[in-house]
């Protein structure tokens, strides 16, 4: 099966370079069992962070076993430095009983990402969103449940903070994805524009998920007096933001 030829508008020249030598590592040690590699995430998305953000991938096998998978061990130890992430390892009939319980992660795969080697399993492929509603107030509510946690877990320094809220909202914007797709709004893959219309939506200020952005993307610095105040709204507008959508989806979940 050849290789893909691919350029991703928006990725530096230098991460498409590693991509393409990580590829060549999955091509050498999977041999026919590989069926596609691809790239999805935030390098996709054109919210790619160099330095800050990691490489999402999937693996695409014909099948799989425990010696299988025990092969990607050297590749992980090679390419985990450079923010690539141990992949999502699946087949096809993987792929139709995964999409149909997850359908927010497989939606958003689905839309944004790009071949890197061999075939597209999402070319004709369609994802059952009955239980997307249950999936997305699922997720709402267990980000709000997490920041406690691990608030108090970090000891609520202002170092765990600044840890703990970009992690926070990396998670929360797929979510605010199925959101748009529940209400039947366009769903919008950059963070500023999905919180914008998101916040157009419910009609109350969502600031403190906006900078909880801006500090993921090392934007902003607050201080050590603004860190609290900045964790305080943001605890605020994600708390509003989930009663609110349970309100508007969550008779039909």
């Amino acid at each position: 099966m050849p290789t893909v030829e691919w350029t991703i508008d928006g990725l530096p020249d230098e991460t498409q370079q590693l991509l393409r030598a990580y590829v060549k590592d999955v091509v050498k040690v999977y041999g026919d069992r590989l069926e596609g590699v691809l790239l999805y995430g935030s390098a996709i998305r054109g919210e790619f962070l160099a330095g800050r953000s990691n490489l999402n991938i999937l693996v695409f096998l014909s099948s799989y076993d425990v010696a299988l998978l025990k092969q990607y061990a050297p590749i992980h130890k090679r390419w985990s430095k450079e923010q690539i992430v141990v992949p999502l390892f699946l087949t096809k009939d993987d792929l139709q009983s995964a999409a149909r319980v997850f359908p927010l992660e497989y939606l958003d795969i689905h839309e944004g990402h790009r071949v890197l080697w061999g075939q597209d399993p999402f070319v004709g492929f369609k994802v059952d969103t009955r239980h997307l509603g249950c999936e997305v107030l699922q997720g709402l509510r267990g980000i709000v449940l997490r920041m406690r946690q691990r608030f108090v877990e970090g000891g609520g320094t202002e170092e765990a903070t600044t840890i703990l809220l970009p992690l926070s909202v990396t998670a929360l914007l797929p979510v605010l994805r199925g959101v748009q797709r529940l209400l039947g709004r366009p769903v919008l893959s950059h963070g500023d524009a999905l919180l914008k219309d998101i916040e157009s939506a419910c009609d109350f200020d969502l600031s403190g998920l906006r900078d909880a952005l801006l500090l993921k993307r090392g934007q902003i610095s607050p201080g050590h007096k603004e860190v609290p105040r900045l964790m305080d709204r943001y605890l605020e507008n994600l708390g509003r933001l989930v009663v609110w959508v349970e309100t508007r989806v969550g008779r039909d979940a």
